[in-house]
């Protein structure tokens, strides 16, 4: 039984359908509250911007091919509102037909069910013209909204973190006029303050109206419909907001069905991404919790790279196989406009919380020698650990052929190379690629000299 038909969930019912393929040896259901499965979330700030033509270019897999290909009985539209784990069953209710209470009898239950939109209250209230962009169905909600005639002209994106940036782009792309709010020093609070303040200048050379250092504290309405939104540094006219305020795990059911949770709020689980404590149920996903590799804390990450493996690990050990999930470094990357940006490891903040003694290193380069054409300038930091050199965390700003460059870094990071280590590393060079000395090199080279090392 599987609860949630996205990334993870569907992973896992297919990999425990090749290892056991036939039906009778295996059974699998897969409920799922929206109408799509399988589908790249991360891809619906660039089909609401435009970017890409069809919605249904981000589904990679309909429900029908699960059905007729993997014989895994999808059920969309169907939320699951219960779970008994004493009876071994599933409480749902098929949302297109008034409700029908639908009860399933489980062996073995994955818990998928992702991740959720951080809402305060005022987001809470019903006012219609409000988002959230977690599921392809939020994205459907939002696309419409902006075809309503008379279409939207003012657009207010709360957050500057991914989402928020990226539709903030999005609805520039849209023509509307668009403000973005953050509460922190500067949008993009996954890259330290001086990096994340390049990506503010981005964004206003777009045209965007970033403010930062405001809280919103409501919203302004007419007949139900949003007009402006509130914040302690103004009022902003919206005929459509966004709420880019990062996610929380969608553990309510799990909870209260006693599974357990960890410090980050999602749910507890062992390598094999089995639920610690509860013998046949597991959890993948946006709704777990998992372990920094540097840090060594526990962490919410929500990124399609991890519950896609996190999802392939509990299928292989549901179907029969053995595989369990390393952790996590938090490598990411995005783009705004042209600038791309790029980190992996922990912040200076987070080194600092996990009590990590550390210098610092910034480089300014270029991505292709300086001569040739199409040089543009990339900024490199990394965190290196004091007494150790060892490498913590990386972070790029810079155009392109930046951000894949946070690969060879988040490689390095993941086998606790030292700076003096990285120094020597063989990287590819051409004039058309990279510096003779690539900016990961240099930017290894000066943390050295902060270490004080040679």
């Amino acid at each position: 039984m599987v609860v949630g038909g996205d990334a993870a969930g569907m992973s896992a019912a297919s990999q425990a359908r090749r290892r056991r393929r036939s039906p009778a040896d295996l059974s699998i259901v897969a409920f799922e509250r929206g109408r799509f499965t399988s589908y790249s979330a991360c891809g619906i700030p660039y089909w609401v911007g435009g970017l890409v033509d069809d919605r249904d270019d981000l589904v990679a897999r309909e429900p029908a091919v699960f059905r007729d290909e993997f014989a895994i009985d999808v059920r969309t539209r169907h939320e699951v509102v219960g779970i008994d784990l004493d009876r071994r069953e599933v409480v749902a209710v098929a949302l297109d037909e008034g409700r029908r209470e639908v009860r399933e009898p489980f062996d073995q239950l994955v818990y998928a069910a992702g991740a959720v939109p951080r809402q305060p209250r005022w987001a809470r209230e019903g006012v219609h013209g409000v988002f959230g962009v977690q599921t392809l169905d939020d994205g459907d909600a939002l696309h419409a909204w902006l075809l309503r005639d008379p279409a939207p002209r003012h657009a207010v994106v709360v957050g500057g973190g991914y989402i928020g940036v990226e539709m903030a782009e999005a609805m520039i792309n849209r023509g509307l006029t668009v403000t973005l709010v953050e509460r922190g020093p500067q949008p993009m609070s996954t890259v330290d303050p001086d990096m994340g303040a390049m990506v503010a200048d981005a964004l206003r050379s777009l045209g965007i109206d970033v403010r930062t250092g405001a809280a919103v504290k409501g919203l302004e309405r007419r007949d139900g419909t949003v007009t402006a939104v509130v914040t302690d540094a103004g009022t902003v006219p919206a005929d459509v907001v966004v709420l880019g305020l990062g996610v929380r795990p969608n553990t309510a059911l799990a909870a209260a069905a006693g599974l357990p949770l960890g410090p980050t709020g999602g749910i507890r689980v062992d390598l094999r991404m089995r639920v610690v404590g509860v013998d046949g149920v597991w959890a993948v996903g946006d709704c777990v919790e998992c372990v920094h590799r540097v840090s060594g804390q526990p962490v919410h990450i929500a990124l399609g790279t991890h519950a896609n493996k996190q999802g392939r690990v509990a299928g292989i050990n549901i179907g029969g196989g053995y595989a369990t999930f390393p952790g996590v470094i938090g490598t990411a990357v995005t783009r705004v406009c042209d600038l791309e940006v790029a980190r992996t490891g922990l912040l200076s903040r987070e080194a600092d919380a996990a009590g990590y003694a550390f210098v610092t290193a910034t480089v300014e380069s270029t991505n292709r020698a300086g001569y040739f054409p199409g040089a543009d300038p990339m900024t490199v930091k990394l965190l290196a650990e004091r007494g150790t050199g060892r490498l913590l965390g990386a972070q790029i700003v810079g155009r392109s052929e930046a951000a894949k460059r946070i690969d060879a870094l988040a490689v390095a990071l993941w086998n606790g190379m030292t700076v003096e280590d990285m120094v020597g590393l063989d990287l590819g060079y051409a004039p058309p690629y990279a510096p003779v000395w690539d900016p990961v090199l240099i930017a290894a080279r000066k943390a050295v000299d902060a270490l004080g090392v040679g």
